[in-house]
């Protein structure tokens, strides 16, 4: 009797720090996207040249990429409160320093401090969900974290345009700061260690540069990580293009913003569905699905000329990765177990920053040589490359022991 009134309440806490998690990762990410749509126009304005305005917006990224895995292993060693809290804490400090640049100097050096402090957030908040969600539902959670990170993007571009274009940046900036200052708040209920009361002593140390390796090679893991590397550098070259292909048909940023707002409406509402699937189906079978959806939509994207059919393949576009996020994620709690899951998120999250910071002047550098239509024709090839890595090891690997 004491065991089932101890597993229920152990239940009831796992369903809380899920929720509750989620909520913080909503907040820990809408700060980026609330700069996206600005930051290069704020470069340009404190006297940037067009050099500088793309190194001071691809500062985040650079330190980004490295800090995710360096971060990563040190959430395994200490647990991931205190991590979480510290980078919450400095991205809401970044957030109001950006108020206060006078100079691009300024600007790139608070660029750096949120690029790494935005480090420890994102592999601390995705260990939590993979820690305290159910074995057989890991699926479904993971969807709850796909849904803050994709609503993060629907909600902050145009929240940021609203803001900017009524208040002012520094309003914003102090707007986004507030935001994270209370999901570092929120971040205090949660428990304090590895997940199930594991103390963080209890944890196995990551052995560096040996254990990335590892990590990076384990059969189980290899298509979870192509797979994410392949959906961010896509997405780098969509956004990179679509802009330049729509208007070379007569549409402007309108247009733009309605079909980037069909992709993200599509990439929340598809998750949960997806992620339950994933738990009941398997991972493969959806990873496919998504797969398989957005390699169609990217190859239909250059052949559309109408603005509402533009509309429905973006649509469809969100919904691959709807249904691709939560099993990629999921695989990740499926093949490691507690006292390494810091670090394999940290490896989830670098090759995420990494495929757009990669994708975004591959695939314009591409389209300069080639043509913008034949440079979009080039951008599925990855996803394919993904999923023919699925289908090749997935079916042979069993889950990890946690």
């Amino acid at each position: 009797m004491a065991s089932v009134i101890y597993m229920g309440l152990l239940k009831q806490q796992s369903n809380r720090v899920l929720w509750v998690t989620s909520v913080i990762a909503f907040l820990g990410f809408l700060d980026t996207h609330l700069l996206i749509p600005v930051i290069a126009i704020y470069a340009s304005s404190l006297g940037a040249g067009i050099g500088m305005v793309g190194l001071i917006v691809g500062l985040y990224s650079i330190f980004n990429t490295p800090a995710n895995v360096v971060f990563g292993r040190l959430i395994d060693r200490v647990g991931h409160k205190i991590p979480l809290l510290v980078g919450l804490i400095g991205d809401a400090l970044s957030m109001a320093l950006y108020a206060f640049a006078r100079s691009p100097l300024h600007l790139a050096l608070v660029r750096m401090l949120h690029g790494t402090c935005g480090a420890l957030v994102a592999p601390a908040s995705m260990s939590v969900i993979a820690n305290y969600s159910a074995g057989e539902k890991q699926g479904r959670s993971m969807s709850l974290y796909g849904m803050s990170l994709a609503s993060a993007s629907l909600i902050g571009y145009p929240l940021s345009g609203l803001i900017a274009s009524r208040l002012g940046l520094s309003p914003l900036f102090f707007f986004g700061a507030i935001l994270v200052g209370v999901g570092a708040l929120l971040s205090l209920t949660l428990p304090g260690g590895g997940t199930r009361e594991v103390a963080a002593a209890e944890i196995p140390k990551a052995e560096g540069i040996g254990k990335a390796k590892e990590l990076l090679t384990r059969r189980g893991l290899v298509p979870s990580y192509v797979a994410i590397f392949a959906q961010y550098f896509t997405f780098g070259g969509v956004v990179t293009l679509l802009p330049v292909h729509l208007g070379r048909l007569g549409m402007g940023a309108f247009e733009v913003g309605m079909s980037l707002a069909a992709f993200s409406t599509m990439f929340v509402i598809t998750q949960f569905p997806s992620g339950a699937i994933s738990d009941r189906a398997g991972r493969l079978p959806a990873m496919v699905a998504g797969l398989l959806c957005i390699i169609v939509s990217l190859a239909a994207l250059p052949l559309v000329s109408g603005f509402w059919l533009l509309v429905a393949i973006m649509g469809l576009y969100g919904t691959g990765y709807g249904l691709l996020f939560p099993s990629v994620s999921a695989l990740i709690a499926d093949h490691t177990s507690i006292g390494e899951r810091g670090l394999a998120t940290g490896i989830f999250h670098a090759l995420l920053t990494a495929g757009v910071a990669i994708g975004a002047p591959a695939v314009g550098w591409a389209a300069g040589l080639l043509g913008v239509e034949r440079g979009l024709l080039l951008v599925p090839i990855p996803m394919l490359f993904s999923l023919a890595i699925a289908v090749a090891l997935l079916p042979r690997v069993k889950k990890a022991s946690v």
